[in-house]
């Protein structure tokens, strides 16, 4: 027995399917993205702050106007594709931004 007690194993049932919506996108947009998220129906979300590069160039984000967020969501896929459309249509002409749809296994579905 290690230190911690008896370690048991992560429930092996399987979850269910729900779809990871990511945008990476200029921090300035922060306020505004998550009123549109409350409004399309996601019913939570993290944002981290996000520095990389790309064909922008680099985004260090050690000066917060110039910093960049990664704001995640997982909800159904109805959902994620009306606020990837929304974002798209409102906000790609006018800032750096990056849409990602993937499909992930939750294991309380219940929570989304």
């Amino acid at each position: 027995m290690g230190p911690w007690g008896r370690v048991t194993p992560m429930n092996t049932n399987p979850g269910a399917t729900r779809r990871l919506l990511t945008i990476i996108t200029e921090s300035v947009l922060e306020t505004a993205l998550t009123r549109d998220l409350e409004k399309l129906g996601a019913q939570g979300y993290t944002i981290v702050d996000a520095r990389g590069k790309g064909h922008r160039g680099v985004r260090e984000g050690g000066w917060e106007a110039s910093g960049n967020i990664r704001l995640d969501v997982v909800c159904a896929e109805e959902t994620a594709r009306k606020i990837a459309a929304h974002v798209q249509q409102r906000y790609y002409d006018d800032y750096a931004m990056i849409v990602l749809l993937g499909e992930v296994e939750v294991l309380r579905p219940e929570k989304f």
